[in-house]
């Protein structure tokens, strides 16, 4: 199953996605759950797609997406947890996951324009795949770490290079509002079966740009989990963004920064595509 967060006449709601149609399960759930965050930390899923049949439906021409969870309790990005881009950027091996924190006001949902800020120019791109989490946990064990998982999505981390390199910490480059692409959908473990052989692949302008497989992550998602959960309780509707493949645009010769009128797609094989337009802040 699809599941998104959606606007309709300019309301916000969520519902599945249905091939071409949204089915707006916010409109008839909305008593019981007024998001999609609520609906997982219900562990109501299922319920809510039984929910499908009598609810309103729209093409998705009539949508305006939203990110796939616009009110995270938190967001966790791993960095260099692909080999090419860890030797791209230079960095030693680590023992662990390296980990940042973004704030869910830097998010924008599928098919809204990434915002190149009016203090840089040095806009880049980072395709991941997104984990949602559905059940709260501490201390979660790998054996444990997927029945914690609500769903998977598309993901491209926009870093403001200039600013994540003013010091050895990467928050400020991270989080510029409208940077972060989240969507189009959270599609269902069910769905999206084994992932280690799927396909990541970022796109600029039709160009691609990075090209990888889940498999290769140095940290797989059970030892992602593992360790995140170790230092911090995570909570349904948390989102880790896992890491992005080599080929970014900072370590390009010349180096490849996101330029109003791009457009910027992240795709996932059997998962769909993320697509973005880049615009300057006004």
């Amino acid at each position: 199953m699809r599941f998104a967060t959606f606007q309709i006449d300019g309301s916000p709601s969520w519902g599945l996605i249905d091939g071409e149609e949204a089915v707006d399960l916010g409109a008839t759930l909305r008593g019981r759950f007024p998001d999609l965050k609520s609906v997982i930390a219900a562990d109501a899923i299922a319920a809510a797609a039984a929910a499908a049949p009598g609810a309103p439906r729209h093409p998705l021409s009539a949508i305006t997406w939203l990110p796939v969870l616009p009110n995270p309790d938190k967001i966790l990005c791993v960095g260099l947890n692909y080999e090419m881009h860890r030797k791209e950027t230079g960095r030693a091996e680590v023992q662990n996951p390296t980990i940042f924190a973004r704030f869910a006001n830097s998010q924008i949902g599928h098919g809204a324009d990434m915002v190149r800020p009016r203090v840089s120019q040095d806009l880049d791109f980072e395709g991941e795949l997104a984990i949602i989490i559905g059940k709260a946990g501490r201390y979660i064990s790998r054996a444990e770490a997927f029945d914690h998982v609500a769903g998977y999505a598309c993901y491209n981390e926009g870093s403001v290079r200039d600013f994540q390199y003013h010091t050895h910490q990467f928050t400020p480059g991270k989080n510029f509002p409208g940077t972060g692409a989240f969507g189009p959908w959270m599609m269902t473990p069910d769905e999206l079966g084994d992932l280690n052989g799927l396909r990541l692949q970022t796109r600029v302008n039709g160009q691609i740009v990075q090209d990888a497989t889940l498999g290769q992550m140095i940290f797989d998602i059970p030892r992602i989990i593992e360790y995140c959960s170790a230092f911090t309780r995570l909570e349904p509707g948390d989102v880790i963004a896992t890491g992005t493949p080599g080929g970014v645009g900072a370590k390009r010769t010349p180096p490849l920064w996101l330029k109003p009128g791009d457009t910027v797609e992240v795709e996932i094989d059997r998962l769909g595509t993320l697509r973005n337009g880049v615009c300057q802040e006004g």
